[in-house]
Order: C-alpha cells, then structure tokens, then sequence
C-alpha cells in the first residue's frame, strides 16, 4: 500500500474513533466492550481518549516532512501506551478477555500502521 494511503488510514481511523468517542462516548465503549452502564465515569474517560485521537488525526492530515513524522511518532508512542494499558487492565482482571485482546489489536494495530508510514515519505 502506497504510503500516502497507509498515512491516510490512520488518519481516518483516528478521527473515527476520536469523533466517536467524543460525540457517542458510551455507544463507543459499547462497541469496545466495555461496560459503560456500570461506570458512569466511562464517558467522560472516552472523551479525553477520543480528543487525543482527534488531535493526532489532525496532526498528521495538516503537516507534511518531518512534522509528520514527529506526529507519527508521537502517536505509535501513545499506541504503545494503550497496547500496555490494555495488557494489564486485562492481567488485572478489569477488562474481560475479549475486551482485552480487542482494545490491545486496536492499538498495536495502529501502532503497525504508523510505523509503516514512517518507512516511506511522509510529504
């Protein structure tokens, strides 16, 4: 895949995921398998989560060069974070199985594709 695709992937599964979890917070965390009705602090937690996502997306479609490599970075570093977050949320017994492997894929997934992009131009 060109790489001008790969960065326009990410961008656009950012900013779904960062618009969904902000404007649909407890139907996002629904569809990540979380249990929003027993938490009713999980909307505002998605919301913060969902305006990372957003900011990052808007990093990467408005810069070019070595800008958006740095905001390529800056997010497979976040990607990281929630890859590990969901790996001991998940030890811990605070997320469920499925849940767990679904929102660690989620983020190695888009760690994957920010690495990707990095090998190539990122203009």
């Amino acid at each position: 895949m060109p790489n001008d695709r790969v960065i326009a992937n990410l961008v656009a599964t950012r900013s779904a995921i960062g618009v969904g979890a902000w404007v649909a917070p407890r139907v996002a965390g629904r569809l990540f398998g979380l249990d929003v009705a027993g938490n009713p602090q999980a909307p505002y937690l998605a919301r913060l989560f969902g305006a990372r996502d957003a900011a990052l997306a808007y990093g990467l479609q408005t810069t070019s060069g070595a800008t958006r490599a740095h905001w390529l970075k800056i997010g497979i570093v976040c990607d990281l974070a929630d890859a590990l977050a969901g790996i001991f949320a998940g030890r811990k017994g605070e997320l469920p199985a499925f849940t767990t492997a679904l929102v660690t894929a989620t983020a190695l997934t888009a760690a994957g594709l920010g690495v990707a992009a990095l090998q190539g131009p990122t203009d």
